[in-house]
């Protein structure tokens, strides 16, 4: 009893000397982006060097071509639920034990897709994948952990820098699977599952880093800070763990899940549409690698015009953006790869956009006491919403074509801007 007051005391004494010094809150601050900037590099590497070959491997495994879908799903379906758990045990015992969590789960998933790929094992493949989603989910969900402290102006500044580091791993992830597979057969493991080493290792570093340098726990600071705080903005009956701007929240729901779907279906296509097309694997990763580099790349730049000219405006120019990508995908020549990179670069760079903004309308509807439990759940839709543009997109191009697949598009992208024009509450910065 007596240690626990002792560890309380000392907790109190750290919250007042950083409550006492905007100074010590920006070095805080910093301290605590440059951890989780690391963190994401190593996350990174984990999520795309899986991403990479579990498709393969599930077709090895399995003989047939009809479950190349099937790795995608359950990393969806896991990251899904990992986004809610992650979000709840955050918001109960700060970022860096929901994140740290997250990232180990993601790291045991990728040993489990090892070992079923040494045994053999179907069914450990599929739990193994599943759970390997986890690493997906607590990657997107760390660039909130850099917002905790970040005075409002900074917000999508601080998540967009988590993002633009995302991009070295997940570059350096898919350029080594020949070095890694070499590395698996050295110690008779399937080739294939030579990435999920990596993945296995990178997950590890980027939990322990959390675990170990993610100290204060901003959440926790922040909502400290918010508790001395006056809640003199909060309405009469309402509590700062209640408190939440519905309309901003909806918007920042609206612009996130509508942009994944439109990224999403386009994206899962374009492959399938060039191989038909006579375009070989290498012109198709040329396509999608610089759709990714548009997804990611442009993030610092897009958080510092977020935090400039407004969320609302941003959120706008995701969704014209959007539509001049299906646009272009819908009339590029099959044979054109000037027009495909074109089509796809636009559009990596209208999730680029619809992402951040709606990341910063999250942050400014919600309070540091129920920001994690909501951010969770609203990266379930997120990750839900790509799941069925996947599912969705396929039907349209059997059923239709790419070019329609392209123009439905840019129809769901126009629906954006109506939602854009609704009134936003005193909290919500434009």
């Amino acid at each position: 009893m007596g240690s626990l007051q002792t560890v309380n005391k000392q907790q109190e004494m750290m919250i007042s000397r950083y409550a006492a010094s905007p100074e010590e809150q920006r070095k805080l601050f910093r301290r605590t982006l440059v951890t989780v900037i690391f963190s994401q590099i190593f996350g990174g590497a984990g999520l795309a060097a899986g991403i990479t070959v579990g498709a393969l491997l599930a077709q090895d495994m399995l003989g047939t071509d009809n479950v190349t879908g099937v790795p995608t799903a359950l990393f969806t379906l896991g990251s899904a639920l990992a986004a809610l758990l992650v979000g709840r045990s955050s918001q109960k015992h700060g970022r860096r034990l929901g994140l740290g969590a997250g990232f180990i789960a993601g790291s045991v998933g990728a040993i489990g897709v090892i070992a079923a790929a040494v045994l053999n094992s179907i069914v450990l493949l599929l739990v193994s994948l599943f759970v390997y989603g986890a690493g997906s989910a607590t990657n997107l969900q760390a660039r909130y952990a850099g917002t905790d402290l970040a005075i409002p102006k900074e917000r999508a500044t601080a998540a967009s820098m988590a993002m633009v580091f995302t991009t070295f791993g997940a570059v350096a992830g898919p350029n080594l699977v020949n070095l890694t597979g070499d590395f698996a057969k050295s110690l008779d493991i399937p080739s294939l599952a030579g990435p999920f080493i990596l993945a296995a290792a990178a997950y590890f570093v980027a939990g322990m880093v959390l675990l170990v340098f993610l100290r204060p726990d901003p959440l926790i600071m922040a909502k400290a800070f918010a508790g001395r705080s006056t809640e003199a903005g909060t309405a009469p009956g309402r509590t700062l763990a209640s408190a939440v701007d519905r309309r901003g929240l909806f918007t920042g729901i609206a612009v996130m899940v509508m942009t994944q779907i439109v990224m999403v279906a386009i994206m899962t296509m374009t492959p399938v549409h060039m191989k038909h097309h006579g375009h070989g694997l290498g012109e198709v990763g040329l396509v999608i690698g610089f759709h990714i580099g548009s997804m990611y790349l442009p993030s610092l730049v897009t958080g510092m015009l977020v935090d400039k000219i407004g969320r609302k405006r941003m959120a706008a120019a995701a969704g014209f953006t959007l539509l001049l990508s299906g646009v272009a995908a819908a009339l590029a020549p099959a044979d054109s790869m000037t027009m495909l990179i074109v089509a796809l670069s636009l559009l990596g760079l209208g999730w680029n956009f619809g992402l951040i903004s709606g990341t910063a309308l999250i942050i400014d509807a919600t309070t540091p006491q129920n920001r994690a439990k909501v951010q969770g759940s609203v990266d379930v839709l997120i990750a839900l919403a790509g799941a069925t543009g996947g599912a969705v997109s396929g039907m349209v191009v059997a059923h239709s074509s790419y070019a329609a697949l392209s123009l439905g598009g840019s129809v769901l992208a126009v629906l954006l801007l109506p939602i854009l024009f609704w009134p936003y509450s005193p909290k919500t910065r434009n």
